[in-house]
């Protein structure tokens, strides 16, 4: 049996981000395998870049790195594009858009928000139908199952029996038509919908990074056992704020109130 950790949405939350890899190295797991998602938001997507890429097998590419890497953004556009230089801009937006794997007979496959592209919204918990993300809201989870020409794939490609994604920022796990879909939540912002008090101190309980653990027979196509375990890992929020403040990344007061919340900063109140 071998482990590997699905991570996701770090966005530039180094503090987070080390705090989950020195977990995952204590259970002995090797593999990470990380959704997207990396930069933006908080103050340190150059650091991020840089340990993902010494620790991740896998990295792919979500909507905020594909936003700010382009090659057409001009200089001073994005604070985190100046930050990060070029050459990791280049990294990044030339990173993959999803990953398929056999786990223990299952096919596995992995993107950032969907198969049809890299902002779409599936959010079995909570409907987008009134907001500014409804014209891009997944409504039946059985399209994240969907061979489609956004990832490279024809009908005649195998479809998965199991879909991980990010992009949404609060973890779940579901069963549906004799499929599974898991979100590990974010490493770097997590968010909880419902939370919409900035002095809630029961808040203390979401603001934790989280990610998943998959357990089973890699790259075997036997059917056997398998795991899909939740983490729920406590940080040092503070330390991560105090770098910043001392940074002058402009968005950062909103961006200390999201760390402290688990919540949109248009929902605090």
């Amino acid at each position: 049996m071998e482990k590997i950790a699905i991570i996701s949405d770090v966005h530039g939350n180094i503090t987070a981000l080390k705090a989950v890899i020195t977990d995952i190295e204590k259970r002995n797991i090797n593999k990470i395998f990380c959704l997207g998602d990396s930069v933006l938001k908080s103050c340190n997507s150059d650091q991020v870049i840089d340990l993902l890429k010494e620790k991740c097998e896998v990295i792919l590419k979500g909507n905020c790195d594909e936003a700010i890497t382009r090659p057409d953004i001009p200089k001073g556009r994005f604070w985190t594009r100046d930050l990060i230089g070029e050459e990791r801009a280049s990294f990044i937006y030339n990173l993959p858009i999803y990953h398929d794997f056999y786990m223990s007979g299952y096919l596995i496959r992995l993107f950032h928000a969907s198969p049809f592209g890299l902002d779409y919204i599936f959010n079995p918990m909570f409907s987008n139908e009134h907001t500014i993300y409804s014209a891009t809201e997944i409504h039946d989870a059985m399209q994240l199952f969907e061979n489609t020409e956004f990832i490279g794939k024809s009908k005649s490609d195998p479809v998965p029996d199991i879909v991980g994604y990010g992009h949404i920022h609060t973890p779940n796990l579901l069963r549906i038509r004799n499929k599974t879909i898991f979100n590990p939540g974010s490493v770097g912002m997590p968010i909880e919908m419902l939370n919409d008090n900035y002095n809630d101190e029961t808040n203390k309980f979401s603001t934790l990074a989280s990610y998943i653990i998959l357990e089973g027979e890699y790259e075997s196509k036997n059917l056997s056992s398998i795991d899909i375990n939740l983490v729920r890992l406590p940080y040092n929020v503070e330390e991560e704020i105090n770098l910043l403040e001392a940074s002058s990344l402009p968005s950062k007061n909103k961006v200390i109130k999201e760390l402290r919340s688990a919540t949109n900063y248009a929902n605090i109140k």
